[in-house]
């Protein structure tokens, strides 16, 4: 420790500093109150402008997680659309073209369970938890609507696998020989009712011909009903083809087939006639999809050509007297 001296002009001599106990006390915290004010300075200095690692190490975790978040975002939105795509062919193309009803919205998009399924989630203090939970919504939607797809599909494929029975089941040919084209009286649609004389919907296709003339099955399958009636259809033969198609030959003069008898396209079924509300011999022929009816003459394209196809739907097409019912 240096010793320190000072001039004292009374003595005119150099006298030595003594220091005293309180000023090295004073001195002490003047040093100890300035380095604390640095210190506090120093410490908000670098809080305000600089991060601590604690900070540093939760602002890394939290871009982390946002960016994971991000990524499975993106890839559940990838997905959605894939699988949108696959419900638009397979509602739009796979079952139009094998004869299957597509799938309801209201099925596809039904709801998963209420929110006492993400209780889990709701009851804990989680930081973006109406994100996270967004997220798990979306996930279990598209998690049941693949389960849905996937079931189709399996219909879809079993339908494909039945490919052939269906072409066999769809009514594909005219219910009497009509090579001429002749034979067509009455078509589908609004037509003047042979005894009302007023327009009614005519469900099915009058085909004029003599009593006797051969009717044939239009597709492969069951006969469901051989009917007697006085009046409106007279003698009928009523063919389940499976797949939801059905046909009727109504008017007819008598049957050459029973009920539950299996037969083919082309089958001879009965013979035309003129019976129940009929004018004149003729056959009303009808095809029914799922219990709707459907205008045959679109079904005949099987012992057609182009041109002809073309001709007969010209014919179906006036709006004359029907037949009969």
């Amino acid at each position: 420790m240096k010793i320190k001296y000072y001039y004292d002009t009374e003595t005119c001599k150099y006298e030595r500093v003594r220091t005293r106990t309180s000023d090295v006390i004073l001195n002490a915290l003047g040093i100890f109150f300035l380095t604390l004010a640095m210190a506090v300075g120093i410490h908000l200095l670098f809080s305000k402008y600089f991060e601590s690692p604690k900070e540093l190490f939760l602002r890394n975790e939290i871009r982390e997680m946002e960016y994971y978040y991000a990524n499975l975002k993106k890839q559940v939105d990838e997905m959605e659309k894939t699988l949108a795509a696959l419900e638009h062919r397979d509602d739009n193309i796979y079952r139009v073209v094998l004869g299957a009803e597509p799938i309801d919205k209201s099925i596809r998009n039904a709801g998963v369970g209420g929110s006492e399924r993400y209780s889990d989630i709701l009851d804990k203090n989680i930081s973006h938890k109406d994100i996270i939970l967004e997220l798990h919504k979306r996930i279990d939607l598209l998690r049941r609507k693949i389960y849905i797809e996937s079931k189709s599909q399996d219909e879809v494929v079993e339908l494909a696998e039945n490919k052939e029975k269906l072409f066999a089941a769809t009514p594909a040919i005219q219910p009497i020989a009509n090579k001429q084209l002749i034979a067509l009286a009455s078509g589908f649609g609004m037509r003047i009712h042979p005894v009302y004389k007023v327009k009614k919907m005519h469900t099915g296709i009058d085909f004029a011909a003599p009593i006797g003339t051969p009717v044939y099955a239009t597709a492969d399958g069951v006969v469901e009903e051989v009917t007697i009636q006085f009046s409106g259809y007279g003698k009928m033969i009523t063919i389940n083809h499976g797949f939801g198609y059905e046909t009727r030959y109504a008017h007819l003069h008598d049957f050459a087939v029973r009920k539950g008898q299996k037969v083919k396209r082309g089958d001879l079924i009965g013979y035309v006639g003129n019976t129940g509300l009929s004018t004149a011999p003729h056959l009303h022929y009808e095809v029914l999809l799922h219990g709707v009816f459907i205008n045959p003459v679109h079904y005949f394209y099987n012992d057609l050509t182009p041109a002809e196809y073309e001709k007969i739907i010209e014919l179906a097409s006036i709006e004359n007297q029907s037949l009969g019912m």
